[in-house]
């Protein structure tokens, strides 16, 4: 715990928001029916679709130590186990709020290391135009998932250091996938009684 006193935010202050333009929206459901030539598909069977597969890849994301490769090349997604920013604190807002002074979250039943979703795009099959504007933004209920699930088994993800980078993880995996396979084709072809 620090000693440092505490200021309680005001629940009831204005807040700024900004506008969020989401996907499923009245002109993506029009631009589908006129693309696959489905005009029986209404509004909410089209969002419950939608919603219903993107449940399925984040859970598929958290039980499987790799992630999952989205669909259409688009990328990888993963959980990663980070070490915590050593220049940021991390607040228990609800503990700081109840005894008046700062008070932080150390993360002891994770020996200090945090989750992070990560996606990537930059593994050499995802060639595609533009690559690098595009980004990840998980919804709440997968980062609340992710939290949850998260404690229990967290040896099990993808470890991070301070300075490795997605890529590189990407990167080493495809150098024992091609060390692999040429070792396996040296294996097939090695003929002990054949002296050249």
């Amino acid at each position: 715990m620090n000693s440092k006193s505490f200021k309680t935010p005001d629940l009831h202050a204005k807040r700024y928001r900004p506008k969020v333009l989401g996907l499923l929206n009245a002109e993506t459901v029009e631009e589908y029916r006129n693309k696959k030539g489905k005009a029986h598909i209404d509004d909410a069977l089209f969002k419950a679709i939608v919603t219903n597969f993107n449940q399925k890849v984040w859970e598929m994301v958290i039980e499987n130590r790799d992630g999952v490769e989205l669909p259409d090349g688009l990328g990888f997604l993963f959980i990663g186990t980070c070490p915590p920013a050593k220049s940021k604190t991390n607040i228990d807002y609800a503990n700081s709020t109840k005894y008046g002074v700062t008070v932080s979250n150390k993360n002891w039943e994770t020996d200090n290391k945090l989750a992070k979703i990560m996606y990537s795009n930059y593994h050499l099959k995802y060639q595609f135009a533009h690559r690098e504007l595009w980004g990840f933004t998980a919804v709440r209920q997968f980062k609340r998932a992710v939290a949850a699930t998260y404690p229990t088994n967290w040896t099990k993800y993808v470890q991070l250091g301070d300075r490795n980078r997605v890529n590189d993880l990407f990167n080493k995996s495809v150098r024992k996938a091609k060390a692999k396979e040429i070792s396996e084709i040296q294996i097939e072809t090695y003929n002990e009684f054949e002296f050249d």
